[in-house]
């Protein structure tokens, strides 16, 4: 089903493609091991399509910017993960944060994943999108009371918990229901990701989880708690992981822990070995992360002495590669030493990870012409100098109006889009069986404001107090 937008800040003008200096070089339609993946390619015409469905129609028809997903590319990525486990117990638990679209929600559960929620209104988006309170995993460093109670109401399949003392408010909400909470504990075994700081998470400097030499005494206290029933053990060093060994020590650690609880008379579940395999953002640049198959194979053979079920929680992997930002270009600006500043209507506001970890992002224009390239840095309209997506790339000059693709940003855009500038949150796409439809409206300013109260008109400024 084809359904209209409503006007784009920008509508979008279509001609151009070109990215990394040639236009006769496009990057790989869908990376990371994905030779029989559908998804974002360059068509015959020159024009990039997603499933059969021209970007520049999108971007004409619902305006700029506004984020386009296969979801051809969603159910074969989880596929891949479930099948890469087979037949060891296991469960897949796509994590919300990386992209908790209603719409890209339930092409998930319609593929067989399960979810790891981070906040109570992602397990409230799960419940919308069809999952069951048993499919759900509970994750999150700062859990409210609220948040507690919800998910101990619901009984959720477990609640990762980050320490001892929320062990104690679990099961203090679990008697006053007069039920008991299912829980794991998450535990930090202080190895390096090897990733970006920002998005590491397995260190003993790092907020997450408790020490890995406190743990066995937290859960042996616990255990025996009245409205608690210990069912794993959770860790998870970091994201964009592109190498298995930081994962294949972090699990051996836990393994070792279960073992220990074991012996101790503690009976596991399953044990949680959360996500962080990366994807290939640049692939010319060398960047491949490893076949899901191997990552699994590593993950198994850690957990086979326990005899436990595996949980995984990957976000990234499954919707990252699903996903394009189109954006308009509002400006072309020649600087001194012969380069340009190609300037977009969509910026840090609707694309966060290039201002916030310096991520590389693959960028093209959305439809192919001949033309030499020149050096550009493409930017945002925001009034941060940080607000860049790319410097130094090669691509053809774009005109005023022409459409952009940014690529590889299925996952922690749309998440992470903010009013900033009062920008509206862009409009979502989901293109599925070659048929697209909108998912999610461009924010309007009235919804914008709808929260904010102003004075009455002509009322007196307020005194200041004395």
């Amino acid at each position: 089903m084809r359904l209209r937008g409503g006007a784009g800040r920008r509508r979008a003008a279509s001609v151009a493609v070109g990215e990394r200096g040639s236009p006769a070089a496009p990057p790989a339609a869908v990376p990371y091991n994905a030779p029989s993946m559908s998804g974002f390619v360059r068509g015959v015409g020159g024009g990039w399509a997603c499933d059969g469905v021209p970007l520049a129609a999108v971007a004409a028809e619902v305006g700029t910017p506004v984020y386009v997903y296969s979801a051809a590319v969603i159910r074969e990525r989880v596929r891949r993960f479930r099948a890469g486990f087979e037949p060891w117990p296991h469960a897949v638990h796509y994590a919300l944060k990386a992209n908790s679209n209603l719409a890209v929600v339930e092409v998930v559960r319609a593929a067989g994943g399960l979810v790891d929620a981070n906040s109570g209104g992602e397990i409230e988006v799960a419940l919308r999108a069809g999952f069951a309170p048993g499919d759900i995993v509970f994750t999150g460093v700062g859990k409210t009371p609220a948040e507690i109670d919800r998910a101990v109401e619901l009984g959720v399949k477990a609640i990762n918990a980050e320490s001892a003392g929320e062990l104690e408010r679990i099961a203090g909400a679990a008697r006053r229901r007069g039920t008991t909470a299912r829980v794991a504990l998450r535990v930090n075994p202080d190895i390096a990701a090897d990733s970006h700081p920002h998005i590491s998470t397995g260190l003993s400097r790092h907020k997450f989880g408790v020490a890995i030499g406190d743990a066995r005494a937290i859960v042996r206290e616990a255990s025996g708690r009245a409205g608690l029933r210990f069912t794993g053990l959770h860790i998870h060093v970091g994201s964009q992981m592109l190498g298995l060994g930081p994962l294949r020590r972090a699990a051996a650690s836990v393994v070792d822990l279960a073992r220990e609880l074991a012996g101790d008379g503690v009976k596991l579940e399953h044990l949680d070995l959360g996500g962080g395999l990366g994807i290939a953002y640049d692939e010319a640049g060398g960047e491949q992360p490893p076949p899901v198959g191997d990552y699994a194979a590593v993950l198994v053979e850690a957990v086979r002495p326990t005899g436990l079920t595996l949980l995984v929680e990957p976000g990234r992997a499954i919707v990252g590669p699903a996903g394009v930002l189109l954006a308009s270009v509002v400006d072309v600006k020649p600087r001194a030493d012969g380069t340009w500043f190609v300037v977009l209507d969509a910026g840090m506001s609707e694309l966060m990870r290039p201002a916030l970890y310096g991520a590389y992002h693959r960028i093209a224009l959305v439809e192919e012409r001949e033309a030499d390239p020149v050096t550009c840095d493409v930017v945002g309209p925001i009034c941060e100098s940080s607000d860049v997506f790319g410097v130094e790339r090669r691509l053809p000059l774009p005109a005023v109006g022409e459409p952009i693709a940014v690529f590889d940003a299925g996952a922690y855009g749309s998440a992470m889009a903010s009013n900033y500038n009062r920008h509206p949150l862009p409009a979502e796409v989901m293109v599925d069986a070659s048929a697209w439809r909108v998912v999610r409206r461009r924010q309007t300013m009235d919804e914008q404001l709808a929260g904010e109260v102003a004075a009455p008109r002509g009322s007196a400024p307020r005194e200041p107090a004395r």
